[in-house]
């Protein structure tokens, strides 16, 4: 209690309320145009922390990336660009409700889950931090192979084309995911001498061209422009789908908050697991996809719990979980505030001021994600040419500040005409980015623990976490392998009779 009343003086301060909202503001603004992501607007404030006080400067990043991370759902209802990978695994639902002319709704569906899930997820952090942080030191390679291998079978499981076209997109995925130099021997691959292809093939840039060109070249060919709606009180008749919805907005904070406290994966894993728990759970499985609000509830709520939690093994184990956190864990360096063990113990008032920092973050969503909204209206009224050049403006820039090279460009371009050929084909583009941020996840546990089993199989089910995941995993293979020969064999047996 004392390290909470030291954690609130710590924040309640006029310079870090200020550093908060127009951090907050910058976040919402590059978080909500297409092709900028959150984390290009936490580099951005870098050099900007260098003046400031440790708690004001870690509060800058906290509240820009909330913001960020959250406004990209923007993009993702208006006009199908998902912000984050975590957001792509909801955006056919979240632009659904938008062509069905409820843009407001899916906009206000989004921030409302978001900020209940990051609530709740700070209430279990709050009580549970230390049992979460013991939990995730139990994890070792072989829970984290399992682990992310799950979250690859969900992707695959509720992909739009179906499951064989989702299984071949993940693959796909996972093979632009081995381009680069071997995590650990280093030995290159795929790479055909270009300096470029050795550092790997960056998600962003892929995510980029997959969704925001990939869509500016459909609707070019097909001369349709943003869906006419629009958008009044995003707020209005939120509250009776969350209550509809109850179980899965809870459901999918606890989700949330377990998966983002485990070192290493990082807070896009869980919106695709509960999106996929969500359908499968449903009792109108058909109807996702399509603008249906169950499963965009629990993956909001998901995505902000799992961004809370994420910060346990980024403070605690000084293990950052994305490049976010990251990016947090070197500002906490340069003010002093080594990340480790002993910072819940000799510094816990600093732990707590960033939970702190994002509750207020999460509670500014609701006034700021509302002016947003209202301040989105005006997408509608731009004619669609100026619009697509808008965007690709945007997207050019996005590509290229990642690695200040006109390599990422390209590789945009070519993602965007592979994703607008596979989507004229029924192919879901989402499984591939999934495959090439959780690609890397996957191989580097494998290898290691196959080094560390001397290459023994059954070491994968020694463990009991482990072999829980792995049962799971390949009971989930099992059903739907199960399932698709059934349905094979029904037509023939109807043919027959």
């Amino acid at each position: 209690m004392d390290a909470f009343i030291g954690a609130v003086s710590l924040v309640a301060t006029a310079d870090t309320l200020i550093v908060i909202l127009i951090a907050s503001i910058f976040g919402l603004f590059v978080g909500a145009m297409p092709g900028l992501t959150a984390t290009m607007a936490a580099a951005l404030l870098v050099p900007v922390t260098f003046y400031m006080e440790p708690v004001p400067a870690i509060a800058a990043i906290i509240s820009c990336t909330a913001m960020a991370i959250t406004a990209g759902d923007i993009p993702g209802a208006l006009l199908r660009i998902p912000g984050t990978p975590a957001s792509a695994a909801y955006v056919e639902d979240a632009y659904g409700l938008t062509k069905k002319g409820k843009a407001g709704l899916a906009i206000g569906i989004s921030i409302t889950a978001a900020t209940i899930g990051g609530l709740i997820g700070f209430a279990v952090l709050m009580v549970g931090a230390p049992a979460l942080a013991r939990f995730a030191l139990n994890f070792s390679s072989f829970e984290y192979f399992w682990l992310a291998l799950l979250g690859l079978s969900c992707a695959a499981l509720v992909s739009s084309g179906g499951v064989a076209k989702g299984v071949l997109s993940l693959l796909l995925g996972l093979f632009i995911a081995e381009v680069g130099l071997d995590p650990l021997m280093a030995q290159p691959r795929f790479t055909f001498g270009s300096a470029e292809l050795a550092g790997g093939i960056s998600f962003i840039p892929v995510m980029i061209g997959m969704f925001a060109l990939a869509e500016i070249l459909r609707t070019g060919a097909s001369a349709t422009g943003v869906p006419q709606t629009t958008v009044g009180n995003p707020f209005a008749g939120v509250w009776s789908e969350l209550m509809r919805w109850r179980v899965n907005l809870l459901r999918g904070a606890a989700i949330g908050s377990v998966i983002g406290a485990l070192p290493g994966v990082g807070g896009d894993l869980g919106a695709w697991v509960t999106y996929s728990l969500a359908k499968r759970t449903s009792k109108t499985p058909e109807k996702f996809g399509t603008g249906h609000a169950e499963g965009l509830v629990e993956a909001g709520a998901t995505n902000n719990a799992a961004l809370s939690s994420a910060w346990i093994p980024a403070m605690v184990f000084g293990i950052p979980g994305d490049a976010v956190t990251a990016i947090a864990v070197g500002v906490l360096v340069m003010k002093g505030m080594e990340p480790g063990p002993q910072l819940l113990t000799v510094n816990p008032q600093n732990f707590y001021a960033v939970m702190i920092v994002f509750v207020i973050a999460n509670l500014l969503l609701l006034p700021l994600g509302y002016a947003a909204a209202k301040l989105a209206r005006f997408i509608f009224r731009v004619p669609r040419s100026y619009l697509n050049a808008a965007i690709l403006l945007f997207c050019v820039v996005g590509a290229y500040a990642i690695n200040n090279s006109m390599f990422g460009v390209l590789v945009m371009i070519v993602a965007g005409v592979l994703a607008y050929i596979l989507e004229a084909n029924r192919f879901a583009v989402a499984p591939i980015i999934l495959g090439i941020v959780l690609g890397p996840l996957v191989e580097k546990n494998f290898t290691t623990s196959m080094m560390i089993a001397r290459g023994d199989p059954l070491a994968f089910f020694e463990r009991p976490i482990a072999a829980t995941l792995g049962i799971a995993t390949i009971l989930i293979w099992t059903l739907v392998a199960a399932s698709a020969l059934m349905r094979s064999r029904r037509p023939r047996a109807e043919v027959v009779a």
